[in-house]
């Protein structure tokens, strides 16, 4: 027995043995602080610097392999091929279905994890094949000029933190232990345009505007634990975003206590010395923002100039371990130096990237997005029965770029023609023609056709050549930008056209990412749908919508303004005049606006509690009873009315929620606001307060909508 035990013994020596020698950062049991020390301990000065680029730099003796930290996601992981396209984040925040955005993401992140495997395991360590994903876009849509309003969830802080937060929660999961995915909240801060001035401009601003509405929703997401936080390219009231002070350092490392990782935006720190010119040199750039608390570069400025940095002690080794510690904290979450049977995402592969189920979500959340902004006489919806031949037309009827919008992958899409085609099978005569080009005004096609048809379906508007990101909108004229809010004029000159030659119905689809002129076209069309950049599944999510599978429910997360010239100059941030929290002007559509095919009545349950304090929360109980003559979803909104204090905003979203009512039938909504959300920033005193006095709760379908109007007081 004692022999026994002792060849035991000695045949587990070299186990133990090899469990001792095992770094402590490649032992998951370790804690995540230990694990990070351990291996900043054992990489040299120029390795640690080698890691603070986006390209970041193997180091094979200690078995780290090379990583491209950028990666994209906004709608769809974006630029590594084959991948499920979802709606434009602008259409997905019309919605006003977190939710159902969650779902969406959750997506996104398998798709993300099984391309990541895929490449792996060919030894693949390529740029957007990665885990490390700068999205979302949480701007608020201050303007309608701006060429990358599409990306965002809108014009209203309070829709963007919700909707934000929900695709945060999606992309990178719920284990307690390993993210799905790093999503990045961009951009940081108070970056909206101008397009073509990103690299230098100034945006000026108080505290107060910068406090409620620039910086709110990156504060709940923040709280919410999003990953990694990206620094905008232009200054704000002086300081470069990427080395400023203000916004990194104070607030958001110390008062928001932040623990993920900052990245900058690609060349905003070479912006800051050749552009902004408020520093001598690159050296200086890299100093200012390792120490403001930038952690990641997406240039290579950094890993060359750090190092100079420290030499002439304008850095420490402690500043630099600082922002590396941040990157490696993120890797270790996502398992890199983990066995890959520990990270419960290790098995996902081919068949968890644009499966049936990811695809049938595309057309889901694109039918919600879709938002019907006129319907004469109930034209809409079509009855299959009634209609024998149907001519589509139209510039991006049959548009690839008008379906997929900015940063997507790429795939099969179906598109306007084909959804419609293949709703109505092959027992309906359709046909298609383009009918008309980009700038032609006097010479078009399709019409004689169209006389031959029982009902016209003209697909109009925009594409993300005409509006975008600098660079990639090559047909903006702003640089990106719109300048008007004008439609192609030839889109315009056609459809007059049409409507002077046919007299039976004409159902007008806009493509758009923003607000643009409905007006000039809407007296010549029976009908009209905002169908943004919907995703792969646009088609068929618009032949749902024509031929009533499905009521429209979509509500515009932006205020469609009559004119520009009601806004102030596009280049003031002041929010005073701009967006449904302090415009009271006229407008096409309201901020909230979208038509159904039924209608919706609202009763208040119960009694109301009518005075609060600080502590509390408001509940609202509501009964929504459907009295039209179809299924539907309607959205609740839940908009507040402040005591008449200087620069208040003339009301405020503080709650949504969309619910699904069946014919004649009725459904309960809850909706709780913490009177905590009310709170205004004090400039006097630097700081929060919730106003005593009197405020008002209304409740509709958008923010012009009163079915129910509840008054309330908050006590000191």
């Amino acid at each position: 027995m004692k022999f026994g035990k002792y060849l035991l013994s000695f045949l587990l020596l070299p186990c133990l043995a090899i469990a001792q020698q095992q770094p402590a950062y490649k032992d998951s049991k370790q804690s995540l602080d230990v694990r990070v020390k351990d291996l900043i301990s054992r990489l040299t000065l120029e390795e640690k610097i080698s890691l603070l680029g986006y390209s970041s730099k193997a180091v094979p003796r200690l078995d780290i392999p090379a990583y491209n930290w950028w990666n994209e996601a906004l709608h769809g992981v974006a630029r590594a091929g084959e991948a499920t396209i979802f709606p434009q984040a602008i259409g997905m925040a019309a919605t006003f279905n977190d939710d159902l955005l969650k779902e969406v993401s959750t997506a996104i992140s398998t798709e993300a994890r099984a391309k990541y495997n895929l490449a792996i395991a060919r030894d693949r360590h390529l740029q957007y094949m990665g885990l490390t994903f700068w999205t979302p876009n949480i701007n608020i849509f201050r303007d309608p000029r701006w060429g990358r309003g599409q990306e965002t969830y809108g014009e209203d802080p309070f829709l963007t933190s919700r909707m934000g937060n929900a695709f945060v929660k999606g992309l990178q999961g719920d284990d307690p232990h390993y993210l799905k995915a790093s999503a990045t909240a961009k951009h940081y801060a108070v970056h909206s345009g101008p397009e073509a001035g990103r690299h230098e401009f100034n945006a000026v601003i108080d505290e107060k505007d910068l406090r409620e509405t620039y910086l709110y929703a990156f504060k709940h997401l923040v709280d919410g634990g999003v990953e990694s936080v990206m620094c905008a390219y232009n200054r704000v009231n002086g300081e470069p975003c990427c080395t400023s002070n203000t916004l990194l350092s104070d607030i958001l490392l110390k008062e928001w206590k932040f623990k993920g990782h900052v990245v900058t935006d690609c060349g905003a720190l070479n912006d800051i010395y050749l552009r902004h010119k408020v520093m001598p040199d690159a050296v200086h750039v890299a100093a200012a923002a390792i120490k403001a608390g930038v952690d990641l570069d997406c240039s290579t400025l950094l890993q060359s100039e750090v190092m100079k940095a420290v030499k002439m002690n304008l850095l420490t080794v402690a500043d630099v371990d600082k922002a590396l510690s941040a990157l490696l904290r993120t890797q270790f979450k996502l398992g890199f130096y983990d066995d890959r049977s520990l990270v419960p995402y290790h098995s996902y592969g081919a068949d968890s990237v644009h499966n049936t189920s990811h695809i049938a979500l595309a057309r889901k959340i694109a039918q919600q997005s879709m938002v019907m902004l006129k319907n004469d006489n109930n034209i809409l919806p079509l009855n299959k029965s009634k209609y024998s031949s149907i001519m589509v037309v139209g510039p991006n009827a049959t548009s690839y770029d008008a379906l997929i919008g900015n940063y997507h992958g790429t795939g099969k899409v179906v598109n306007f023609v084909e959804g419609i085609t293949a709703a109505v099978g092959p027992g309906t005569r359709v046909e298609y023609d383009l009918g008309a080009d980009n700038k032609d005004t006097t010479r078009f096609g399709g019409i004689g056709a169209a006389h031959g048809c029982d009902v016209t379906v003209a697909v109009l508007g925009l594409s993300p050549v005409n509006e975008g990101e600098e660079g990639d909108a090559f047909l903006a004229p702003g640089g990106g930008d719109k300048l008007d809010i004008s439609l192609p004029a030839s889109h315009i000159a056609y459809l007059k056209r049409l409507r002077k030659e046919i007299k039976k119905p004409i159902i007008a689809v806009i493509t758009a990412g923003s607000d643009i002129d409905v007006a000039a076209i809407a007296p010549y069309a029976d009908a009209v749908i905002l169908a943004w950049y919907p995703g792969e599944q646009g088609g068929n999510a618009l032949a749902d919508i024509i031929f009533g599978d499905v009521s429209p429910s979509g509500h515009l997360p932006v205020t469609f303004y009559q004119s520009l010239n009601n806004l102030p100059d596009y280049k003031d941030y002041n929010m005073k005049g701009r967006t449904y929290r302090y415009y009271n002007g006229p407008v096409q559509y309201p901020f909230g606006f979208g038509l159904s095919y039924t209608t919706f009545n609202y009763k208040l349950n119960g009694n109301f509690k009518t005075k609060y304090k600080a502590a509390d929360s408001i509940t609202v109980s509501l009964g929504i009873k459907n009295t039209g003559n179809t299924n539907g979803d309607e959205v609740v909104q839940a908009y507040i009315q402040y005591p008449k204090v200087n620069r208040m905003p003339l009301k405020e979203l503080k709650g949504f929620k969309r619910v699904t009512v069946s014919k004649d039938g009725e459904q309960t909504v809850v909706i709780k606001i913490p009177v905590k959300e009310l709170q205004k920033w004090d400039l006097a005193n630097h700081n929060w307060k919730v106003y005593s006095g009197n405020y008002k709760l209304i409740l509709g379908s958008n923010s012009q909508d009163e079915k129910l109007s509840l008054a309330f007081t908050i006590a000191p």
